[in-house]
Order: C-alpha cells, then sequence, then structure tokens
C-alpha cells in the first residue's frame, strides 16, 4: 500500500510538471533550457511510477 501512495504522489508531481511545461511553451518567448529541465524531472518521474507498478 505504501508504493501506492508514493505512485500517487509521483503522480501529482508529474502532473504539476507538465502543467509548467504547458506554461512555459506558451510564453512568449519559452525558455529551451528550462523546458529541457522539466522534461527530464517528468520523464524521471514517469520512469519511477513505472518501476513501482511493476514491482
Amino acid at each position: 500500500m505504501h508504493s501506492e501512495a508514493h505512485i500517487n504522489a509521483l503522480s501529482r508531481k508529474h502532473a504539476a510538471l507538465e502543467e509548467k511545461i504547458h506554461v512555459e511553451e506558451n510564453r512568449p518567448a519559452p525558455d529551451s533550457t528550462v523546458l529541457n529541465e522539466l522534461k527530464k524531472e517528468k520523464l524521471v518521474l514517469k520512469d519511477e511510477m513505472t518501476r513501482l507498478r511493476e514491482q
């Protein structure tokens, strides 16, 4: 059950990062460095959620 709570927390962080990416992409002058960092962080969270679900 602890893993499910952890997955849910990661999922919320993943959604928050998705929103930050959306906001950055829609700015008049998006910062590609910021976008790349946000996308990397989002991918790490997705990989962690996948790993936990497969256990």
